[in-house]
């Protein structure tokens, strides 16, 4: 058990049957009543975010989240395959299980895996990857003063907007965490 008290970004916790990771929190000491604990907790099965608020020195459960170094090796119709870098043993995940995943996902992109006794829960792609552009309009000479953005399909299919100066075959760093242009690679 661990006290909300000692929340930090990142921790994975048990609260209401469901296996949480801590995005942000907040200790509130309001001028009159009890001192509490504003929380945004993401699901780790499905996905959900959700605000909770916690009296302070309340205890939850610590979940012990296992990571896995994998990689990934290829697609089946929705299935996609995973192997064990060090043991050669095979996974296999749903689809549905990687929603946000499959954008930045490469075969032989190495991954975290993450499971909890036993239950794989999902994957955690790096926080950046270079992916190459397979479509997006051809820049005009001149167009870079207004410093204006354009759409680029990627090779996985994730649609980002990038500069003018970028053309059809280039590779670009992505960043994961929220789908955007970082730079040329």
């Amino acid at each position: 058990m661990i006290s909300v008290n000692d929340f930090k970004t990142g921790l994975t916790i048990e609260v209401d049957n469901g296996i949480w990771q801590v995005m942000d929190f907040q200790h509130v000491k309001p001028g009159k009543g009890a001192a509490f604990v504003r929380s945004k907790l993401r699901n780790l099965r499905n996905g959900n975010i959700q605000e909770k608020t916690f009296r302070a020195g309340e205890k939850v459960g610590r979940a012990h989240i296992e990571n896995r170094r994998m990689q990934y090796l290829y697609a089946s119709g929705d299935t996609h395959t995973f192997m064990d870098t060090e043991s050669y043993e095979q996974l296999e995940l749903q689809s549905n299980q990687l929603e946000y995943e499959l954008k930045f996902l490469k075969e032989n992109m190495e991954v975290q895996v993450i499971s909890y006794q036993a239950e794989t829960l999902g994957v955690e792609v790096p926080n950046t990857v270079e992916l190459e552009v397979v479509e997006t309009e051809p820049g005009i000479k001149g167009d870079t003063a207004s410093g204006g953005t354009k759409p680029a399909t990627l090779e996985t299919g994730l649609t980002v907007q990038v500069p003018f100066f970028v053309n059809q075959g280039d590779r670009l760093l992505i960043d994961t965490r929220n789908s955007s242009y970082m730079s040329r690679a």
